[in-house]
């Protein structure tokens, strides 16, 4: 028996791993009281190799704390940091995507130094080449079918975006942070194009005891360059921002700051083309039994990007107490940390927003306390990466002790879209079947069948039992026959 078979080769997500590490940077005596503490992470790079991923990158660490003179200052430190995530599929052909988030800031003081600890999470994306061996024709009489399967280009860009408001009069910039989040991708003809907002905020020394923030949505746009990209494809992106440039102008007689903010913004983009081959799912033999060898060909990327913006409201959870002698003078370090769970309503993204309160005490000493703010929010979602940007949080004391909270969320779910296909990949002849040697034959098959069943049990392509069966239509239904003819020679 002669068969004839194909190899698809094609380039894609292979799988994805996740990993943690923690980077500690010191600081020396002069930081008597931590009030804010910030981390900020950019990875140089990642490679692959035999049962692990490495990535490395630059941790930027900024505090914001109290001296020996209750006087509010700042420190930076840069530390550089390798880390390893172990997998036993990964080797060196394989491309390694890696994204990191700062899970959790935490500080210790041990005799006159402070550290600061900064878990990070890392989710790591690896491409590399697929392929699957499958049958195209041979003497079988075999079902062919279209079987998709997505391709992934990967891309990446940079871009720059500005941004220019006006505050109050402040004195000096104590503490900045970004968040960028990817609100929309599309394609059109050699370009991915990637939008969203970039969430800046900012801890300024407004005089000699007095704390303000500031929040602003910076808007951005990157276009990338891709020459697989085109309309109807679908494509996912990351954004992170690299570095911030920020200019403050004082105008004293007015009491207003000017600030004006240059972000440079880089991004990792992977735009996902939808081929079809054309591949036999299923074959048999008129005279034999037949052995199929099968193999599963599997694709996966993302499709769709919707976004919801939701507003959300109650009671904070306090890391230390407060009452009514304490000024609430700023919140700062927006976050936001979600999982899609699934409940009896249906999916709901649920999670916590998260912030540092900084606090005036009656002693004239300053506090940060962390709060966070508690949601669950309902979503139209089945299988989604979703991605949450916290804004606008905001913090009261009503009654002593306790602090309202208020914040806005905007939501971006990406959908996660996987092909899978079974497909015959090898045919072994087997003994030969008993066939029946009668002019004709009259089969009462179940309702429901298909023709390729009812060919496949009879032992006869589809078109010769249609061609014997014009007034039946396919899946039978209940009562139908099937008539089989065959030829006989006369001696």
């Amino acid at each position: 028996m002669k068969t004839q078979t194909e190899t698809f080769c094609g380039y894609g997500k292979i799988k994805e791993i996740a990993a943690q590490t923690a980077v500690e940077c010191r600081f020396g005596q002069e930081v008597v009281t931590v009030l804010a503490v910030h981390a900020h992470v950019a990875l140089t790079g990642a490679e692959a190799g035999n049962g692990e991923v490495r990535y490395f990158g630059k941790a930027h660490f900024l505090v914001v704390y109290e001296d020996a003179e209750r006087k509010v200052c700042r420190a930076e430190r840069g530390v550089e940091f390798t880390a390893r995530a172990a997998d036993e599929a990964c080797y060196p052909a394989l491309t390694p995507r890696a994204t990191v988030s700062v899970e959790n800031v935490s500080v210790r003081r041990e005799g006159a130094s402070v550290y600061a600890t900064a878990l990070l999470g890392t989710d790591i994306a690896l491409y590399g080449e697929t392929r699957f061996e499958y049958l195209t024709e041979g003497d079988l009489v075999c079902k062919r079918e279209p079987v998709k399967a997505l391709v992934a280009h990967l891309c990446g860009g940079a871009a720059e975006t500005e941004d220019e408001f006006e505050t109050e009069h402040i004195g000096d910039i104590l503490l900045h942070s970004e968040t960028a989040n990817v609100s929309d991708v599309s394609c059109e003809a050699g370009i991915l194009r990637v939008e969203g907002e970039v969430s800046l905020g900012i801890l300024a020394l407004k005089g000699e005891n007095s704390l303000a923030s500031f929040e602003r949505l910076v808007p951005f746009r990157v276009e990338i360059p891709c020459d697989s990209a085109a309309y109807g494809c679908n494509g996912e992106a990351r954004v992170s921002v690299l570095d911030v440039s920020l200019k403050a102008e004082s105008d004293e007689e007015r009491g207003k700051c000017k600030i004006a903010a240059v972000l440079t913004l880089g991004a990792e983009g992977c735009v996902y083309e939808e081929v079809s081959v054309d591949a036999v799912t299923d074959a048999f033999s008129r005279t034999n039994e037949v052995s199929l060898g099968y193999v599963t060909a599997e694709s996966c990327g993302a499709g769709e990007t919707s976004r919801l913006t939701e507003r959300i409201a109650g009671k904070a959870a306090l890391s230390s107490p407060i009452d009514f002698t304490d000024v609430l003078q700023a919140v700062t370090l927006q976050r936001a940390e979600a999982n899609l769970v699934q409940t009896q309503d249906g999916k709901r993204l649920e999670g916590i927003a998260a912030a540092t309160l900084l606090v005036l005490g009656a002693d004239g000493a300053h506090r940060g306390i962390e709060m966070s703010l508690p949601f669950s929010v309902p979503v139209q979602a089945e299988h989604c990466r979703a991605e949450a940007l916290v804004c606008g949080m905001s913090a009261r004391q009503k009654q002593e002790g306790e602090i309202d909270a208020e914040a806005t969320l905007k939501i971006a779910l990406t959908e996660q879209r996987s092909l899978s296909a079974k497909v015959v990949s090898s045919a072994e002849e087997g003994a030969a079947c008993a066939l029946s040697d009668s002019a004709i034959s009259v089969y009462v098959p179940r309702a429901g069948d298909g023709l390729w069943e009812l060919a496949k049990s009879l032992k006869k392509s589809p078109e010769e039992v249609a061609a014997s069966n014009p007034d039946v239509e396919f899946p039978v239904k209940e009562g139908q026959r099937i008539v089989i003819y065959r030829k006989k020679n006369l001696a």
